[in-house]
Parts: C-alpha cells; structure tokens; sequence
C-alpha cells in the first residue's frame, strides 16, 4: 500500500521551506465556529441534502500552476530554433507549465480559504473558482506549514459563504461525515461515510527535509480522490471539522481509506499564519523513545503509557530545568502522555516562551518540573 496525495498534479511537488511566507500580517478575520455536541441517538436517515447545501457552497476549486524552465543543450536548437544559426555557443531556455487541481475551502466572508499545502506548495500562479458565484479570483498565498499539511490563501472578494468550524476534538469513531471537493475535475462531488479512526501518522505524505511532521489524521471510507485534497470534511450537522488531504491506495483510486486533517489543528495553524505570517512551536530539547513492555519492566513502571527520554541537549530548555536522561515523561501541562507523538502534538500546539509544566517519574518516584519552552529550530526532528 502506498500513501499518495490527492491532488491531480503533473509534477512531483517541490518540497517547501519549514516555514514560508507571502503575506504580512492580517487582522484575524471573521469565523463562524459551532462546538455543540452532534446528537449520536440512532434514528433514520433518508437524505443528507440539507446538510450539503449548508456545506457545499463554501468548498471552491483550486487550480495551480508551476512554470518550468529548462536550458536545452545547442544540438537540440535545430529542433527549437533558428537552424541556420551556427553559432552554437548559449543554450536556449524554454518553459513548460505544469498544472494541479485541489479543492478548498472558505472560512470567512472576507476571502481566507484554507486548503492542503501541497496543493499549492511550488506553485507560481494560483486560481481559484468559487461555484456558488461562477467567479474564479487570482490567489495570494498568506503562509503554509508543511509539516500539518495546511495552507492558508486569500482571494480579494466579499460576502462570500463561509463555513462553520465545529470541532474535532469532539469526534468520536462511528460519526457520520461527508466529503466535499472536486475528484478529477468532474466537478463538485460529495460522497459520505464514517470517521474510521483518529489520531493516525506515520502516513507517506511530503514533508520538509527535517523530516518533522505533525500528523494527526482523522481516517475515513467517504470516498477521496485526486483533486479531493483540500477539500471540506464535514459532519452531520455541515460542520467542518476535517480538511482532505491524501489517500492510502495501491491504484491511485479511493479504496475506503482517505485522511484529513483535524479543523482545529488547521485553525490552529490558520489563526498563526494570519497574525504572523509564519508558525513557531514550542521546543523542549530532548531526544525520547516511547516505552514497550521491556522498557516499562525495566524501569518498574506500571504501564507502557509515558515517554522515556534518551537524552538531554545540554543548553536546551528541559536540560536547564533539570530533566535528566532516563526520567520518564507522563504529562505535560495536565495532559497525559501516552507516546512520544503524542507528547510532540502537544508541545509544537504550544507557544514558545510558555510555560510547561511536565510531570515525570525518576527512579520510581514522581517529580513535577516547570519551565519556559524554547522556540522550534527548523533542522530539529525531535522535540
């Protein structure tokens, strides 16, 4: 099985800068965010309707373009050029454009859509469609963030049908959800399904050099395909609660298993690259290895649940509060630490300069330590 994104694109994308900006700072803008409970009772359903024409109108098209320039070799100018031209000296440059489709989405009135970041990411000229109005608008890049997969844009235009947040921390397997994009350029599609798991990584999706990711996919079967990414994953009650972003398929075709990324790690995301044009995480300077039954016997510990950390960087923000190698880390700021991806997700959601406060086991007994978090180097692949 092989992971792959989902947009239609020509090219292999060109992996982007950990952090990238074209934007200067924005007021925040306008969001509608809906955070009551959906109600799980089992009752029938007969049609969806009402829910897509509360959703559908804010989901747009995304048409990216890269230009590509290559030198060609002089013996090839014959078949380029003037073939009189016996010069034979400079090579000639010709251009090539290679297209994408995405999907998107409008999260204000005001023309802020969020999408996936690879489906932006390397290109030169962005467009996009809105099929409510019929209109298509040129697109300026706010900021991406490669390692959420999440892209912020912004088209010049007013009174446009924004979505509603919800929020997907209150998902639960089982739920009813709809997907909402335009696969293959067939146009706007919605096909439905359930939230399969939560909390997936590990996905073959491209990420910066550094290799740092922040996966935290929300797994579903409603039907994904190329040109679904960035698209809008809503629940029952039309509220946006995932973006799109790639499939796990060994036909490049939907087989039941598409992932997107949580609204709010994306508004999360969204809201930083908006008021800064950039996103900073918090970095607490250690190296970790999650536990296993061996490790936790080692270390007498009544569970596998908490992070054994490796080692300390000596000048590093945990290092200087005192955490040594070999503590084990159960907690940070009142939430359980389960793995170390776990303990990675919450620290880069916190801002540097915050204070942390982690609760670790050392020789048996628990220790409580407090300190400032540092700032996320780009080269780091640990926190």
């Amino acid at each position: 099985m092989v992971g792959f994104f989902a947009a239609l694109t020509g090219a292999v994308a060109i992996v982007a800068l950990f952090y990238f900006t074209a934007w200067a700072k924005d007021p925040a803008p306008a969001i509608k965010v809906d955070t009551t409970p959906i109600v799980r009772d089992a009752r029938a359903v007969t049609s969806f309707a009402p829910v897509v024409k509360k959703a559908a109108p804010s989901v747009v098209n995304i048409y990216s373009t890269h230009i590509v320039r290559v030198r060609l070799d002089p013996f090839f100018r014959r078949f380029f050029g003037d073939p009189s031209d016996q010069s034979g000296g400079s090579q000639r440059e010709v251009t090539r454009r290679e297209e994408s489709l995405g999907s998107g989405i409008i999260i204000s009135p005001d023309g802020y859509i969020l999408t996936a970041n690879h489906v932006v990411d390397g290109m030169d000229e962005i467009k996009v469609a809105v099929p409510n109005n019929k209109q298509e608008f040129t697109a300026k890049v706010v900021g991406t963030d490669p390692p959420t997969d999440v892209a912020v844009l912004k088209i010049d235009a007013t009174g446009l049908p924004a979505v509603t947040l919800g929020n997907s921390d209150q998902l639960e397997v089982g739920d009813v959800v709809l997907a909402i994009g335009d696969p293959f350029d067939v146009g706007e599609s919605v096909t439905m399904g359930i939230v399969s798991a939560l909390g997936r990584n590990g996905r073959n999706i491209g990420m910066p050099d550094s290799g740092y990711s922040l996966q935290d996919f929300i797994q579903t079967d409603a039907a994904i395909n190329p040109g679904n990414s960035g698209g809008a994953l809503v629940d029952a009650g039309g509220r946006l609660i995932g973006i799109n972003t790639m499939i796990e398929s060994s036909s490049e075709g939907n087989e039941g298993i598409g992932f997107a990324v949580p609204i709010n790690r994306a508004r999360n995301v969204m809201e930083r690259l908006i008021s800064g044009g950039k996103v900073t995480r918090g970095y607490l300077g250690i190296h970790w290895q999650d536990l296993n039954a061996d490790l936790a016997q080692q270390l007498n510990l009544s569970s596998q649940s908490g992070v054994l950390v490796d080692d300390v960087m000596t000048n590093g923000p945990a290092g200087k509060a005192g955490i040594k190698s070999g503590d084990v880390i159960v907690a940070f700021n009142g939430k359980e630490v389960g793995d170390g991806h776990s303990l990675q997700l919450v620290v880069a959601d916190s801002a540097p300069g915050s204070n942390a406060t982690v609760k670790l086991i050392r020789n048996k007994a628990q220790k409580t330590v407090s300190f400032n978090l540092g700032e996320l180097p780009a080269s780091i692949t640990q926190n």
